[in-house]
């Protein structure tokens, strides 16, 4: 049809609309109007004469669904506003003059053009996003403690030291080569410093620039040596971090796992991997000639790598972390050095702590979804939290039933299913909620969060070993399996 003819057929319209009829339709000798009122508006539907005018009943109707839908008053000025929405959405409502058999969720959905592939794409940028702003504050948070820990220890040690004493530590600690991992035990706590000295420190802030390089040449050294460092792959939202609180023994041992995996909605996996860490916290110079004995479970696929200023031979043969140079001892201070990183691949679906199956299902105007866990007997799992994006809603969903506590996070549009504990009284369990109709992709990729007090290689500190005479001091150890990104797509 030409546009003269679209514009003198609407221009006759209202010249064929009566006042007072109960029928919502007019024919001329080639063309039939359907129309029905809004307000002070016609909504319009002309067709020839050959039509099916159920069928064209049918196509007004769910038009005058959508006009609601996308114009923000039922008025000229409106619909003038919304006119290329209503376009877009009238445009999937009637395909080559005949009605799509699709629902207005249907529609807002196409029009909206969510794609699958973006949504993942996002999640994988926000977590990158989230991970980097972790480290800043825990970046922070340490720079933060290394000046109070130096201002306490200037001020309690510097009536006992004089200036000599001074350079001669700042000697000892350059001739030993800038040994990133040893540097610590020599520039975490300045052993004396004049008043005069303490107070151009303060005011200047060099030292405490110093031992922020040094710490980051031991990252580097890291980096050196191809692995990947903590700073690059921090636990995000709810993972606890290795240096969460202040340990009260003289040597603390943190152990932790991280699960990277991407399990597909069909069954099978993308990728499975555990990236494990041993960190040492010494928090006296004398108790820093030590060694650790450990041991751990043999598996299949299990590989370690020790910090270059680790005896490497002694850890592969009798697996003790010990120096090269046992007369230099471990760093003190504050902070956790890593000594031992290890992986772990060639893991099968079987060995999943937690596997999540999605069953989504359309049922007129409405999508029921089925979620269901069941949980491996190798760990108890805690603080466990699904979390399933859905479709823009105007409300909560309506939860069924569930085995847990659930709350709708409606700014991202997720459905969070919580537990507290799974172990044995709850290795399964399942929540069932309905949404308005909605593709069954919309709910994927579910992303799942959990913590757990075992590792997969079952590694642990059974002793300390004293490199000096004297009893062993006293150690505690922290061990904890996370996930990192644990994704279903």
């Amino acid at each position: 049809m030409s546009r003269s003819r679209i514009e003198g057929l609407l221009a006759a319209f209202p010249k064929l609309v009566g006042t007072g009829k109960q029928h919502t339709y007019v024919e001329t000798e080639n063309v039939r109007y359907v129309y029905q009122p809004i307000e002070a508006l016609f909504l319009l539907v002309i067709t020839n004469k050959q039509s099916n005018i159920l069928e064209d009943l049918e196509t007004l109707r769910l038009l005058s669904k959508l006009v609601p839908e996308y114009s923000p008053s039922l008025d000229e000025v409106g619909v003038c506003r919304a006119a290329f929405d209503l376009a877009s959405a009238f445009d999937e409502a009637i395909s080559l003059g005949n009605k799509e058999n699709v629902t207005v969720a249907q529609i807002k959905q196409y029009c909206e053009m969510e794609s699958h592939e973006e949504k993942l794409y996002k999640l994988v940028m926000q977590s990158k996003i989230n991970e980097t702003k972790d480290h800043m504050r825990r970046r922070v948070t340490e720079i933060e403690k290394s000046k109070i820990d130096r201002g306490k220890t200037e001020k309690a040690f510097a009536p006992l030291r004089s200036p000599n004493d001074f350079s001669d530590t700042n000697s000892r600690g350059a001739g030993l080569g800038g040994d990133p991992i040893f540097a610590d035990s020599f520039t975490q706590k300045p052993k004396g410093v004049p008043s005069a000295l303490t107070a151009t420190s303060k005011v200047a802030g060099g030292m405490k620039l110093g031992k922020a390089k040094k710490t980051n040449q031991f990252l580097e050294s890291l980096k050196a040596e191809g692995e990947l460092i903590s700073e690059d792959t921090q636990p995000s939202g709810s993972q606890s971090k290795l240096s969460s609180v202040p340990p009260s023994d003289p040597i603390a041992v943190a152990i932790e796992e991280k699960i990277n995996v991407t399990v597909k909605r069909d069954a099978g996996i993308h990728n499975f991997d555990i990236q494990g860490t041993l960190a040492l916290q010494v928090l006296n110079d004398t108790d820093g000639f030590i060694q650790l004995q450990i041991k751990n479970q043999d598996l299949p696929g299990l590989s370690f790598k020790t910090h270059p200023y680790i005896n490497k031979e002694l850890f592969n043969s009798q697996q003790i972390i010990g120096a090269k140079d046992l007369n230099r001892p471990f760093p003190s201070g504050q902070n956790e050095t890593p000594l031992v990183k290890w992986r772990i691949q060639e893991l099968e679906e079987s060995s999943l702590p937690l596997s999540v199956n999605c069953w989504p299902s359309v049922s007129g105007n409405e999508t029921y979804v089925n979620i269901e866990y069941e949980a491996s007997e190798m760990f108890d799992l805690h603080n466990v939290v699904i979390s399933i994006p859905l479709p823009a809603l105007r409300g909560a969903p309506s939860v069924r039933q569930i085995d847990g506590e659930w709350k709708y996070d409606s700014r991202n549009s997720l459905l969070e299913w919580s537990i507290i504990l799974i172990d044995q009284s709850n290795r399964s369990g399942s929540m069932e909620f309905a949404v308005p109709a909605a593709d069954p992709s919309t709910f994927f990729p579910i992303s799942v969060g959990f913590s757990a007090s075992s590792t997969f290689s079952n590694l642990k500190v059974t002793s300390i070993l004293p490199l000096r005479e004297g009893n062993p001091p006293k150690f505690s150890q922290r061990i904890q399996l996370v996930t990192d990104n644990y994704l279903v797509i």
